[in-house]
């Protein structure tokens, strides 16, 4: 990432922290991902070389600026997806450079991932309505492919809000749970491939969870 990019998220940063200040709706809130787990999330995209990218929740774009830079490097393509249509989003996309790997829906999260193709996402990223998770089910975990990866933010920060879904991801015996203690919390879930030591095909009581 250049520094005029790097310039460009902080600024966007700085005003999304300056807009929730002044905003009594929470819904109407950005409430950005914090810098360090954007930069944790977009190296961990290079690192799996993800190339289906889906976000759920783009607010101002600051966190799909993030992923798409790192989509970049892949090869990739983002689709970020929120019910809002946030006032200056396509700005602030072109502005960093990125417009051209990503698409945009204005959508229900939920109804959106019912319509993703099973196993045809590299990378999910959660970070919207936290409460709204589990009546999505089991579409997180469905659309994500053979060894790839669902990342959900504010696991820390709000541990009420994602308790049932995080039951959910524990319940099926292909994923290993971890939650890094980084911003909010983010918790990284990898789809174990098929015939991976460990790996079923069935929902298993016992999830495999680790904090860090």
């Amino acid at each position: 990432m250049d520094d005029a990019l790097r310039a460009t998220l902080a600024d966007l940063y700085a005003d999304g922290g300056r807009h929730d200040g002044a905003e009594a709706d929470r819904r109407r809130r950005r409430r950005n991902l914090e810098p360090e787990t954007a930069e944790l999330l977009a190296m961990i995209l290079r690192a799996a070389a993800a190339q289906r990218v889906v976000e759920i929740g783009t607010a101002n774009g600051y966190s799909t600026i993030w992923l798409a830079d790192a989509a970049r490097d892949t090869g990739g393509r983002v689709t970020t997806v929120d019910v809002e249509e946030w006032p200056g989003l396509g700005a602030n996309l072109e502005r960093a450079g990125v417009r051209d790997v990503i698409d945009v829906h204005r959508a229900d999260g939920g109804a959106y991932l019912a319509s993703v193709p099973d196993g045809s996402v590299d990378l999910l990223f959660l970070d919207a309505e936290r409460v709204e998770y589990p009546g999505w089910w089991p579409h997180p975990a469905r659309v994500v492919r053979s060894g790839g990866l669902l990342a959900v933010d504010n696991v820390l920060s709000h541990p009420d809000e994602v308790a049932e879904f995080l039951a959910l991801v524990d319940a099926e015996a292909w994923f290993d749970r971890t939650t890094v203690r980084v911003g909010k919390g983010l918790t990284l879930a990898w789809r174990r491939p098929a015939g991976a030591p460990g790996a079923t095909s069935a929902p298993s009581p016992h999830g495999r969870r680790s904090s860090r």
